[in-house]
């Protein structure tokens, strides 16, 4: 009975044994199906590199109108929103006390415009004295001073524009008391106007004056502007690191506001024979960056077969849904674009390209 034992569970052992070995030779033949990928052909292009930043609009000249004087709004002679030209009449102060003092002031000095002339005669006459003659003389000449006065108070109570420019909302009404340095409208000179932005020092070498820009507004869909830098400052600010640009930009429309947010971009020179493939083709990993190149191989049955080769890439900078490839791929190499998380070196592919992910260097996506 113990040899029967003994040749029973070696027969099962010897069975099992058979099965295992089986299915480990055809476990060795077996073969993935292959996986389904999007390939892309890697071209030399043209880039235009830029260095972006965030900038805030600045009016050439930009003032709120005030008074340096104190007194009640007689005259208000523009509208909200207006354009003024330099000279402008805006506000005219009650100027009737003024107006006054001008008139006293012309008939002092009318009357020591006669007297000087007597004074002249009776001095050729030798009637007067030198003394007589030269007070007359001075005070001839303090009360024209004191006529400039007047008409200078007077004038001090008519607020013109100063400039050419954009007025903004009204803040007096007729019949108001002003005190000194109240505010009356703000003005604004919009074309040309300005863009001040900031950049870090490292790139300080990449900026010099006369160099373009560009530059687009939220609120103004589907519209770019473009100017030139005219200014760099020569202070780099202690906190940030970082220096003040100042750009120059043609705004006829005035579509551009002073205190308006902007993106900003610095036009910088062109690069050729750049390589670059969609952001969706790299696989990023901590040991290093790599993407997968579609290669011919001869498969087991002789036919031709497609496999995925991995290549580690170093990568550059990115424009919209591209990237750039300092060193790893080559102009002319497929390079698969989408499903690498599921590939692995010498894995083999399926191509089909009906579908593709984005590659468009200014993507627009939709606003969600």
């Amino acid at each position: 009975m113990l040899v029967l034992l003994i040749l029973v569970f070696a027969g099962l052992a010897f069975y099992k044994y058979k099965q295992i070995k089986t299915g480990m030779a055809m476990g060795a033949k077996f073969a993935p199906p292959p996986a389904a990928v999007t390939t892309l052909v890697a071209k030399s292009q043209t880039w235009q590199p830029v260095l972006s930043a965030v900038g805030t609009m600045k009016a050439v000249n930009g003032v709120t109108v005030s008074t340096d004087l104190a007194g009640i709004v007689s005259e208000i002679d523009f509208e909200s929103g207006a354009r003024a030209k330099k000279g402008d009449l805006l506000v005219r102060l009650d100027t009737r006390q003024e107006q006054a003092q001008v008139v006293q002031a012309e008939a002092k000095l009318e009357l020591s415009k006669f007297n000087l002339a007597r004074q002249t005669d009776l001095l050729a006459k030798k009637a007067v004295s030198q003394s007589d003659y030269d007070a007359a003389s001075a005070g001839y000449k303090e009360d024209a001073a004191a006529v400039e006065n007047a008409k200078a108070v007077v004038a001090r109570k008519t607020i013109t524009a100063p400039f050419d420019g954009e007025l903004g909302i009204r803040q007096v009404s007729l019949g108001q008391y002003l005190n000194v340095g109240a505010p009356i409208v703000p003005l604004q000179s919009m074309d040309p106007i300005y863009v001040d932005f900031s950049v870090p020092q490292q790139e300080i070498g990449q900026i010099v004056i006369g160099k373009k820009i560009r530059l687009k507004a939220d609120s103004i869909e589907g519209e770019e502007f473009e100017g030139v830098i005219t200014s760099i400052d020569s202070l780099v600010d202690l906190a940030t690191r970082n220096i003040t640009v100042e750009a120059t930009v043609n705004n006829p429309a005035a579509k551009l506001r002073a205190g308006m947010f902007v993106k900003v971009e610095v036009l910088l020179p062109e690069q050729k024979g750049v390589i670059s493939i969609p952001a969706t083709a790299i696989n990023y990993a901590p040991y290093g960056n790599s993407v997968f190149v579609v290669k011919e191989k001869t498969g087991d049955d002789g036919k031709p077969a497609k496999i995925v080769q991995e290549q580690f890439v170093k990568t550059g900078p990115s424009r919209g849904d591209q990237v750039s490839i300092l060193s790893g791929v080559k102009a002319g190499d497929e390079v698969v674009t989408s499903g690498v998380f599921k590939l692995r070196a010498g894995a083999p592919v399926n191509i089909n390209n009906s579908v593709q992910p984005g590659n468009d260097p200014n993507p627009k996506p939709p606003d969600t």
